[in-house]
C-alpha cells in the first residue's frame, strides 16, 4: 500500500539545513551531558538500594524527605512512582536491602502514623555490579556499531557504511541527550531501548540505501544526477517509512501512557528514537552519500 503515490519531495535540497539542525541537537545533547556530569544512571548501574512504598492516601515527597533526612538518609533520592500515593526511595547505601527497608519503614511509620503503606519491592545492586553493567552496556553499543559497519560495507560499499554509522551515532547521542535534558535516569530498559533504536533506524536506512543502489544501477552514473536519484529513492520508499513509523509509534505511545511507570521511560526512548531514526535516514545517512560521491567526482 502506498499512501504517498506521487511524492516528489526535494529532500537533498534541504540537506544543509538538516546538517545544521542535527549539529544543534547534538551540541545541545553534549552540553547537557557535560553540565550533568555525564548520563544520570539509576540504581542498575550506580549500586545502592531502592525501596518502593505504596501508601493508602496521597503523600508529599517533602514529608518523606524530612523523615529520612533526620536519620542519616539525607542524600537519598525520593520521588513519586507513577501515582501520588506511591514513593520510590533510592539510597546509595549498600548493605542488606531488608535492613534498610525495615529502618525506612519505621521512620516513615513514625512520620505518617495516619497513612499506612505496604512495601511493593526492595532492590539492591552492589557498586561493582553497577560498574560492570555500565561497561557491558557501552560494549554492547560499540560492538553493535562495529558489526553494522562491516555488514553494510559487505552489502553496499564503504561510503554507505560511514553514512549509516553516522546516522546511528546521531540517533544514540540525541536520544541520550534528551534524557539528560529531561533529567531522566538511564536504566537497563533504556539501554535496551537504545539498542532497539539502533536496529530500527538501521532497517530504515538500509531500505533507502537498497533503493538508491537499484536506481544507481538503472540510471546514469553521473555525479550531478546523484541528488535527484537519492531524492527519487527516498520518495519511493517514503510510504513504507511513514506506515512503519506510524504503526510502531501508535503501539509505543499506548505503552507510554498505559504500560506503567517501569515501562514509561523505555517507551519514551522508543518514541524519541522513531522520530530521530526516521529523520536521520533521510537527512543524515543519505546526504552523506550525496556529498561524498559528489565531492569525489
Amino acid at each position: 500500500m502506498r499512501i504517498l503515490k506521487q511524492a516528489n519531495f526535494q529532500f537533498m535540497n534541504s540537506r544543509k539545513m538538516g546538517y545544521i539542525l542535527s549539529s544543534i541537537l547534538i551540541g545541545l545533547s553534549i552540553i547537557s551531558l557535560i553540565l550533568h556530569g555525564g548520563p544520570k544512571y539509576n540504581i542498575d548501574f550506580t549500586g545502592g538500594t531502592l525501596v518502593h512504598l505504596k501508601f493508602e492516601k496521597n503523600v508529599q515527597i517533602q514529608t518523606i524527605r524530612s523523615a529520612v533526612a533526620a536519620h542519616g538518609y539525607g542524600d537519598s533520592e525520593i520521588k513519586h512512582f507513577g501515582e501520588q500515593n506511591e514513593i520510590a526511595i533510592r539510597t546509595g547505601i549498600v548493605q542488606s536491602g531488608e535492613e534498610i527497608s525495615t529502618e525506612l519503614e519505621k521512620l516513615i511509620e513514625e512520620a505518617l502514623p495516619d497513612n499506612p503503606f505496604v512495601v511493593q519491592r526492595v532492590e539492591k545492586v552492589g557498586p561493582k555490579v553497577g560498574k560492570e553493567l555500565v561497561r557491558d552496556a557501552l560494549l554492547a553499543v560499540f560492538w553493535a556499531m562495529v558489526l553494522i559497519l562491516f555488514y553494510i560495507m559487505w552489502r553496499f560499499e564503504f561510503k554507505f557504511s560511514v553514512g549509516a554509522i553516522a546516522a546511528l551515532m546521531h540517533d544514540v547521542i540525541i536520544t541520550i541527550g534528551v534524557f539528560s535534558v529531561l533529567d531522566i535516569e538511564i536504566s537497563a530498559p533504556i539501554i535496551a531501548a537504545v539498542l532497539t533504536i539502533v536496529g530500527y533506524s538501521l532497517n530504515d536506512t538500509i531500505v533507502v540505501y537498497d533503493r538508491i543502489r537499484e536506481n544507481l544501477k538503472a540510471g546514469k552514473k553521473v555525479a550531478s544526477d546523484l541528488p535527484d536519484i537519492v531524492n527519487r529513492s527516498i520518495n519511493e520508499t517514503l510510504s513504507r517509512t511513514v506506515i512503519t513509523s506510524s504503526t510502531t509509534l501508535i503501539v509505543v505511545t499506548v505503552l507510554y501512557f498505559f504500560g506503567g511507570e517501569v515501562l514509561r521511560t523505555f517507551a519514551l526512548a522508543l518514541i524519541i528514537g522513531i522520530f530521530i531514526g526516521t529523520y536521520s535516514s533521510i537527512f543524515v545517512a543519505s546526504p552523506i552519500i550525496v556529498d561524498w560521491k559528489t565531492k569525489k567526482a
